[in-house]
């Protein structure tokens, strides 16, 4: 008789994406990383090299498909009140059957603060050979909790 276990990991479709308190009901893919701004430096006498983090950095990217004007309604009002616009993003992970909810009490939720978006936003896409229109955009945030 074989004792093996199945092995549960975190599925990544199960979760949802807030962006502003609003679930964003069309995402299809999110992340979330964080960096550490870190020094290194060698002393005398030693052979391996110190590191210390100095502060960090936090980014990622939301992918939805498009449904709402949303991004181009925070463009405008940048454009006409010169504010950058800030938003509050949440990611929750919540696989139910994976080894990590059982294990730690549910869900896996991260909270991010001051988001600001870095790279290109989509303004229109059209396209021939094209089927529906994806967004995709990418953030820095200045904190979490």
């Amino acid at each position: 008789m074989n004792d093996r276990i199945n092995k549960s990991p975190v599925s990544a479709r199960e979760g949802k994406v807030y962006l502003d308190g609003v679930l964003v009901a069309d995402a299809c893919k999110f992340s979330a990383k964080f960096t550490p701004k870190v020094w290194e430096g060698k002393t005398l006498g030693e052979r391996g090299t110190n590191r210390r983090w100095l502060g960090y950095d936090i980014t990622g990217s939301i992918e939805q498909w498009k449904t709402t004007p949303l991004y181009k309604k925070k463009i405008l009002e940048y454009i006409q009140t010169g504010k950058t616009p800030e938003f509050k993003i949440q990611g929750i992970s919540e696989d139910k059957n994976s080894d990590f909810y059982v294990n730690n009490g549910g869900s896996d939720t991260v909270t991010l603060i001051g988001c600001v978006l870095t790279g290109d936003i989509p303004l229109m896409e059209l396209d021939t050979e094209g089927d529906v229109m994806k967004e995709s955009v990418e953030f820095g945030a200045y904190d979490m909790v």
